[in-house]
């Protein structure tokens, strides 16, 4: 096994038997996890175990408080401010918290549309969910921009933009989907 991190098989690591349904944080109004003003939520657990990752101690499934409709209530009335673009899903890991995230992300589409756009970022590489679960496809048909893999510490560069490894891709979903080929992110898509 590579020793920076872990490397799944397909349908391998399965939300039903990882998410409990918890979240480490909620961030409103912040302008680092993605383009424009967006409100974040990080999801509890992650098994890659990236080395060298800065939210350690948020890969434990079990930390944090669990997720509460009166949490998503005021993730949706946070999103209805004109200066918020969007919600992005952090972790942990959001592909492994599906009954969580499925669920707002499709209350976020049905209130708001595509005004305000969604990102995740996820250990996962795009070409990975492709091949993955159900839920995981379904996930990722319903955000915009996937900022995707494994953190690798050898590839560590502070200065890209959205992400910590030069490994890792900002990819826009909705066009790669549509084209069937990765297509990367263009500052502004989605504004």
């Amino acid at each position: 096994m590579n020793e920076k991190y872990k490397n799944p098989k397909p349908k391998e690591w399965l939300a039903e038997d990882y998410c409990l349904g918890k979240i480490a944080d909620y961030k409103p109004f912040n302008f680092v996890d993605g383009e424009g003003v967006r409100n974040s939520i990080y999801v509890s657990g992650c098994p890659f175990n990236c080395k060298g990752c800065f939210n350690r101690r948020i890969q434990n499934f079990n930390y944090g408080v669990p997720y509460t409709k009166e949490l998503e209530d005021q993730i949706i009335e946070d999103l209805s401010h004109d200066y918020v673009q969007g919600l992005t899903l952090l972790g942990g890991e959001p592909f492994l918290s599906t009954p969580i995230l499925i669920p707002l992300v499709k209350k976020v589409r049905m209130i708001y549309g595509n005004t305000k756009d969604i990102w995740s970022w996820s250990g996962y590489y795009f070409e990975e969910l492709l091949k993955d679960s159900q839920d995981k496809n379904e996930l990722l048909s319903l955000i915009d921009v996937l900022v995707d893999g494994r953190f690798d510490i050898d590839r560590k560069n502070l200065s890209l933009q959205f992400r910590g490894s030069s490994n890792q891709r900002i990819i826009d979903v909705t066009k790669s989907l549509q084209e069937k080929q990765v297509c990367l992110w263009k500052q502004g898509a989605y504004r």
